[in-house]
């Protein structure tokens, strides 16, 4: 490779790879802010409090105009399924870049 490609090349993952790092850590910025509710909706997915509004959906009681997500049966039962995927996928990459630091030592 040039001199010239090799500059020019390794200007492109720069770029990349900064427009990456700076999503990532807004998208993290976000996710660490959510974590509370999370933990929330799990708790309330569990409670007879979620039990009992969802009869009442059933049944028809609430409004009609009421935004009901978390009354679907999969909603908070999927984002709770995509978050541990998330953790373990997050804990990989951890455990990936110590095993690399360890090797490079």
């Amino acid at each position: 490779m040039e001199q010239i490609e090799r500059i020019q090349t390794m200007e492109q993952a720069l770029s990349r790879a900064q427009a990456a790092v700076s999503a990532l850590s807004e998208a993290l910025d976000a996710y660490c802010g959510v974590l509370p509710d999370i933990k929330a909706l799990d708790a309330y997915l569990q409670s007879d409090e979620w039990k009992a509004d969802y009869a009442s959906d059933e049944a028809g009681a609430l409004p009609a105009e009421l935004k009901r997500g978390v009354l679907s049966e999969d909603g908070i039962y999927d984002l709770l399924t995509e978050n541990d995927a998330l953790r373990k996928r997050l804990a990989a990459v951890a455990a990936d870049r110590k095993r690399r630091k360890r090797t490079q030592a």
